[in-house]
């Protein structure tokens, strides 16, 4: 089998202004990056945003494992397969980080004969979003001490300074800085760290806002420190609001590219589902919907953090309701759950299969909480037997009272999907009425809205606050941010917030140990266990394998 990297390279792309004909756009309506990228102009989204929207499905997962489940791939195949049959779909996935991909994870553009291309700009630099947004961050980083340096006039608490500086790379060294040493020419020195970009509350911003108008309005929220007093200084009172939209104007913009058959993507913002809320943007999944008949998304991580975040954070501020939801899981990964070694995963091993399905069962009742239809997509590999698939589908069907269908879009493209692709068209065409509801209301108090997620997605007995944390949730409420919903930041490995506890446990403590307002943004992020926002890289980085050849062709990214 060939790498994706050959895979992509070897694949014919066509002109990105035939890909957007398909849907129903001009050569005026791109702003062309090349020959196979395309941003979409204001006046074509305007028209989209119009329109009558289509379905939109919610591609998910169970808890990831080193063993790999497959989401993107699995949302492009599955867009691909409904292509096939006749359907008008359009994919909506988010921009890779170049932290995983120079570290453990990889890129993000999908995988064999499932992929969005040009594969290695997409993974790489691709149109700069994410260079803007870390521009526009930094340069409020950048104004707050400058701001000290020339008198402090907001009258700003050194101790209390809350915004930090972002790179899009994993450099744990970057976690506790300190700054401005040198002497009084460079300011007053002061700790603080970096993020990674994609835990920027500008990304966050930028994926939730309806319009450049919206985002800047987000972005003057922003709170950056407080006083004495312990009042909020924002990005408004810095007075940088209107310079970073200046940065972020054409980067908002959506970015359409296509699948290895040609069909249409918008490719478009970029949050971790572990530390942000995971979802594509706004702005790119309501074209789509104006743009296609049936519209894939996904959302990062197993669905206890990027689907809960997008129903809860992204559908709750975006006036969205999902009509499906396509749970994607892999015989491999469900033994590592149910106990079973990464290097005995060749073996069929239908005791330990049968334990891990607890972790996929409570994905799916979870989402049955949400009032979604749930469907759930096994990625195939070669190692599976037939009595392994026949297990996972029985079980399905009795136990948790969904369909399982067999997918091999990774190695056939579009045509192993197609199962996946009618099963999904059949609950669609049904037109239900929508029974989506998000697990809170606006307003439950901040604490209960941990509490509920903790016990009802999670499976947690009790939440552990540390001291301090719950007393900057009072501060929060008190200030008026009470109605906002909560993103949970915790470990992708598991239900708990420790990595180690696969599988569906139970009764477990989860700890909080910090929280911050995402004033802008529009939710508070609530820390747990060892999670953090900065990442390192592994021992052997990614980056180690990457390079150009010969030819001037890059290699090892995948």
């Amino acid at each position: 089998m060939k790498s994706d990297g050959e895979i992509a390279r070897a694949a014919r792309l066509k002109p990105i202004a035939e890909v957007a004909a398909r849907l129903g756009l001009g050569p005026d309506d791109l702003d062309p990056y090349g020959r196979h990228i395309a941003k979409i102009e204001d006046e074509a989204l305007a028209r989209a945003g119009a329109a009558e929207r289509g379905k939109l499905v919610l591609v998910t997962a169970i808890n990831p494992t080193p063993a790999g489940e497959g989401k993107t791939t699995t949302t492009i195949g599955l867009g691909d397969a409904l292509n096939r049959i006749g359907r008008k779909a359009v994919i909506c996935l988010r921009e890779p980080s170049l932290g995983p991909c120079f570290g453990q994870k990889g890129g993000a553009a999908g995988g064999g004969y499932a992929q969005v291309v040009p594969m290695e700009r997409i993974n790489l630099h691709f149109t700069g979003d994410f260079h803007a947004i870390s521009a526009a961050h930094n340069l409020v980083a950048a104004m707050v001490d400058n701001h000290l340096y020339w008198g402090n006039a907001l009258d700003l608490d050194l101790r209390r300074i809350t915004w930090r500086r972002v790179v899009d790379m994993n450099d744990r060294a970057l976690r506790d800085v300190v700054l401005s040493l040198g002497g009084p020419k460079n300011g007053f020195p002061r700790q603080s760290g970096f993020d990674i970009t994609v835990a920027s509350e500008v990304m966050a911003a930028f994926c939730l806002a309806q319009d450049l108008a919206d985002l800047e309005a987000r972005l003057s929220r922003m709170v950056v420190g407080y006083r004495r007093d312990r009042s909020a200084v924002t990005v408004a009172d810095l007075g940088a609001a209107g310079a970073m939209a200046a940065l972020l104007r054409d980067a908002f913009r959506p970015n359409l590219v296509q699948t290895l058959e040609g069909n249409p993507a918008l490719v478009h913002g970029g949050p971790f589902a572990n530390i942000a809320h995971g979802c594509n943007s706004v702005a790119a999944t309501r074209a789509a919907l104006g743009f296609g008949d049936i519209v894939v998304t996904e959302a990062g991580f197993g669905a206890d953090l990027g689907a809960e975040k997008f129903l809860d954070i992204k559908c709750r501020k975006a006036g969205l309701a999902p009509d499906c939801a396509v749970v994607v899981a892999t015989v491999r990964a469900l033994k590592m759950h149910g106990g079973v070694a990464r290097s005995d995963l060749d073996r069929e091993n239908l005791t330990a299969l049968e334990a891990g399905l607890a972790n996929l069962g409570r994905h799916v009742a979870n989402l049955a909480k949400f009032g979604l239809p749930v469907i759930v997509a096994v990625n195939r590999f070669t190692s599976d037997t037939a009595a392994e698939f026949a297990l996972v589908r029985d079980v399905c069907r009795e136990r948790f009272g969904v369909e399982a269908v067999s997918c091999s879009h990774w190695a056939d493209g579009s045509a192993g999907a197609v199962g996946l692709a009618e099963a999904v068209s059949a609950v669609l065409d049904e037109n239900r009425p929508s029974a989506f509801r998000t697990l809170y209301p606006d307003e439950m108090p901040l604490a209960d809205k941990v509490a509920t997620v903790a016990r009802e997605i999670y499976g947690a007995g009790e939440v552990i606050w540390d001291e301090r944390a719950r007393a900057d949730l009072v501060q929060f409420e008190a200030a008026g941010f009470g109605r906002l919903p909560v993103c949970i930041a915790k470990t992708q490995y598991s239900f708990s917030a420790n990595p180690a506890l696969t599988g569906a446990p139970s009764g477990h403590a989860l700890p909080v140990r910090e929280v911050r307002l995402s004033a802008g943004a529009g939710f508070v992020v609530v820390l747990c266990g060892e999670i953090n926002t900065m990442p390192g890289l592994p021992r052997h980085p990614a980056a180690e394998h990457i390079g150009v050849d010969a030819a001037g062709q890059i290699v090892g990214l995948s």
